[in-house]
């Protein structure tokens, strides 16, 4: 039987006292640098889970600003064309809980937000987020309860934005490719490729 932690006291026995400096930096509303940060940035991951505890973590990405600041404890994020599995979504109706990280190309360190999030459908909110001439259905108005910037060390190790880190063509499989053996669909790679670019060109907004 392996070693393991299983209880609050051992947990923190082990790792010991957090920095405080950390701690100084958890916020329960959005300053001046939460927002400048927010209003450049392009890409969040948002995490979620049912009922029972099960999580999923989505990727949203956009325009940077994508994700709109209502106030200093309100935050809405627009739902662009999907899948339509909306597992965000179902969980977020069993458990309002939900947690964000915001990224900055070329930035090492990232924002993390918790709180709670209510799907809204109220134009008066996603007006606001509309691109082109296609409506924005449905988002997320999020009251947040916890904020703080994270530090770079998880960037620098991974060498995340690092132009040599970028995958090379090739080197995995095509997405198209992964579909069409997953999802046993009789189609050639090449077609299912040439699907994903049209849908890829056409269906973002």
């Amino acid at each position: 039987m392996t070693e393991s932690i299983g209880d609050i006291d051992t947990l923190e026995k082990h790792f010991g006292e957090p920095i405080e400096l950390a701690l100084a930096v958890m916020l329960d509303s959005l300053d001046k640098f939460h927002k400048q940060y927010i209003e450049r940035s392009p890409f969040a991951c948002i995490a979620t889970s049912d009922a029972s505890g099960q999580p999923t973590i989505s990727p949203k990405g956009d325009a940077p600003g994508f994700i709109k600041i209502i106030d200093d404890n309100t935050l809405l994020m627009p739902d662009r064309i999907g899948n339509n599995k909306v597992e965000s979504f179902h969980n977020l109706v069993e458990n309002p809980k939900m947690g964000l990280i915001f990224m900055i190309p070329g930035l090492r360190e990232t924002l993390r937000i918790s709180g709670e999030a209510a799907i809204t459908t109220d134009q008066k909110y996603l007006k606001a987020c509309q691109v082109g001439k296609t409506p924005v259905r449905t988002g997320l108005l999020i009251k947040v309860s916890k904020v703080y910037f994270h530090c770079g060390k998880a960037m620098i190790r991974s060498r995340l934005w690092d132009e040599e880190s970028k995958a090379k063509t090739g080197e995995l499989a095509s997405f198209g490719e992964i579909l069409k053996e997953e999802a046993r669909i009789n189609e050639s790679k090449e077609n299912m490729e040439n699907h994903l670019e049209e849908v890829y060109e056409k269906e973002l907004y």
